[in-house]
């Protein structure tokens, strides 16, 4: 079982980096510090495969996992990605029980799943494909994100299918969704977290919240509230507020 998987399924936190520049240097600086995991971003950036093969290189020569963030409900990209080397599937907008059975399913060999096998970079080329092969559906870790209202309807229902792992809050997609984009603190946007935080905490499932502002209170206060599979700010953040931070001793 991977670190990460394991340390969530003993009920522990799991924290990591995310990566919006595609870019392995990037990931390989942030490897090196103390993230149990880095996740790529590929629904949202110009991330693609031969970028994502790079970074997993990088990372993962620091012994961390790697995850990527789907475009979608893709079954051919998440055993594409899996294939290069990731260690688990983030897939987004998951608001039904059909969806979060298809996340499960696309994530694994049969017969609990669906996914392709192959002699691709994930088995060493082969090299190791029987010991993959066997251990890769307790290994593989499927997160599924709760973005919408109409996830925190369903909650229940989603959170009943085997194999999810954890949860991943998208708070900006979840308040957009309830005609509240960006308010995060709205009252109603805390309330739906909540409801999807206490859903998780019944189904044992390690429930899963994004720290974008790079605060270390607010890390602090989500872990304290129970999220346990946390994604700490963005390199892009990361980048912008170090430049902020020098600038400001420049005199003018």
């Amino acid at each position: 079982m991977n670190a990460t998987k394991e340390k969530l399924t003993a009920g522990g936190s799991a924290v990591g980096g995310w990566i919006m520049t595609a870019d392995a240097t990037v990931a390989e600086l942030m490897a090196g510090e103390a993230f149990d995991w880095i996740c790529v971003d590929m629904e949202h950036t110009a991330a693609d495969y031969a970028a994502l093969e790079h970074i997993c290189r990088a990372v993962k020569a620091s012994g961390k996992e790697v995850f990527a963030r789907l475009q979608g409900h893709d079954a051919v990209m998440a055993k594409k990605v899996l294939d290069m080397g990731c260690d688990g599937i983030i897939v987004p907008c998951v608001n039904t029980r059909e969806e979060a059975e298809r996340a499960v399913a696309m994530a694994k060999y049969p017969p609990a799943g669906i996914r392709g096998a192959s002699l691709a970079r994930c088995t060493d080329y082969g090299r190791g494909f029987a010991r993959y092969f066997a251990e890769h559906n307790d290994n593989v870790l499927v997160a599924v994100m709760l973005e919408h209202v109409d996830a925190v309807t369903n909650v229940e229902e989603i959170l009943s299918v085997e194999g999810i792992d954890a949860t991943f809050i998208g708070p900006y997609d979840l308040s957009a969704s309830m005609n509240l984009a960006g308010q995060l603190d709205h009252p109603e946007v805390r309330a739906a977290q909540n409801t999807l935080l206490q859903a998780c905490q019944r189904h044992g499932v390690a429930p899963g919240y994004h720290v974008v502002p790079t605060e270390p209170e607010r890390v602090r206060v989500s872990i304290e509230e129970g999220f346990r599979f946390v994604a700490l700010g963005l390199d892009t953040r990361f980048i912008i507020d170090g430049c902020r931070r020098m600038l400001e001793g420049v005199p003018r």
